[in-house]
Parts: structure tokens; sequence; C-alpha cells
């Protein structure tokens, strides 16, 4: 019985991303054997985080409201809409720490290979905060990979009716990289989106 349950839940942490096989038993033994300092306080954020944690009703963030922090703070430039695949980008723009304006986050990418569609994208409450007549300029910030740039041609395509400012995120070259170590592509894209010095 002990066993099962270990494989258990060795078997559900191996699916969250990063976690392989290895990676959740040792997780897996590590909370087993120090319940005190490490299972129990994850037992209760865990709990906290089913409990209080909510997904935005604008953007789709996720917070301790029912409108994330973002949304409502009046310091944030409501003129500038950033459009976002995931959380976990919103969070790393956020990381940067220079862009000050608002966020929408679609809920993935449009993707024949993952089966995502227009229907599976949070578009509907976009549309509705783009006909308020608020917001200047949105901001594709989606990925360089196919799915993302077939996602922001969607949507800027789709968008050119709001009669709004449209632009995207450059792509190139790293910070800190060597051309050596680059692929083509980042390459490529890099002489494409080049600026005047």
């Amino acid at each position: 019985m002990q066993k099962n349950l270990i494989e258990n839940l060795s078997k559900l942490i191996s699916r969250l991303p990063g976690m392989g096989p290895r990676i959740a038993k040792r997780i897996v033994l590590q909370l087993a054997t120090n319940k005190e300092k490490t299972l129990q306080p994850l037992i209760e954020n865990l709990q906290a985080l089913n409990d209080k944690i909510h997904q935005c009703e604008i953007c789709g963030n996720i917070d301790e409201g029912r409108v994330c922090g973002i949304c409502l703070s009046e310091s944030r430039d409501k003129t500038l809409l950033c459009v976002v695949e995931e959380i976990a980008d919103l969070w790393a723009i956020e990381r940067a720490e220079n862009y000050r304006g608002k966020y929408h986050v679609l809920g993935g990418n449009l993707s024949a290979i993952s089966g995502k569609t227009i229907q599976d994208l949070n578009l509907e409450s976009l549309y509705s905060r783009l006909r308020k007549g608020e917001i200047a300029e949105i901001i594709i910030a989606t990925s360089a990979t196919i799915d993302g740039q077939t996602t922001a041609h969607f949507l800027a395509e789709n968008l050119k009716d709001f009669k709004i400012k449209i632009t995207r995120l450059a792509y190139g070259i790293p910070v800190g990289s060597e051309l050596d170590y680059l692929d083509e592509g980042t390459i490529s894209i890099a002489f494409k989106t080049r600026l005047e010095f």
C-alpha cells in the first residue's frame, strides 16, 4: 500500500513541467522523510493556493483576488496592452521591470500539433477590452516559435479593424551571447529587425 502511495505521488509530480520520474521520486522521498519541515508547510501552502488563488476576470493572470493587482493598479498605463501566450510570459516581462502597461493572457497559441484553435484562446475578452476604446497600442508578445508567430499574424490581421497601433516584440541576438552559438533563424531575425546605431 505504501509503495502504491509513493508511486502515485511520484507519477503526479512527474507530470509537472520540468519534472521527470527520477526527480519526482527524489521529491517524494524528501517530503516523506522530512514531514515537519517540508511536507506540512507544503500541504498548507497547496491548500491556500487551491482556496485563494483565482484567474483574473480581466486579463487572465492569477492572483489572490478576482481581479489581479496589475489590472487594479492606477499607476499602470491603461493605453498599452501587452498580449502574451501564458501567465509565465507575463511574469517574465514583469521581471524585466521596464513595461508599465496592462496585459492580456491568451492561454496558449494556435497550434496544429497540440490541437489549439481560435476557440481555445482567450480572444472574446480581448475584443471586449478593445471595444471600450481605452487602448491605443497592442504589443503582441508571443513566442518566436512557429506557433507563436502564427498566433501573432492571426492577431495582427484580426485586430486591424480596431484602428489601434499594433506592434510586435523585436527578436534577435540575446544579450551576452556569441554569434557562433546562435542558430540560423535567430541570426536571420536579428538582421531583419536591425536598428540604426
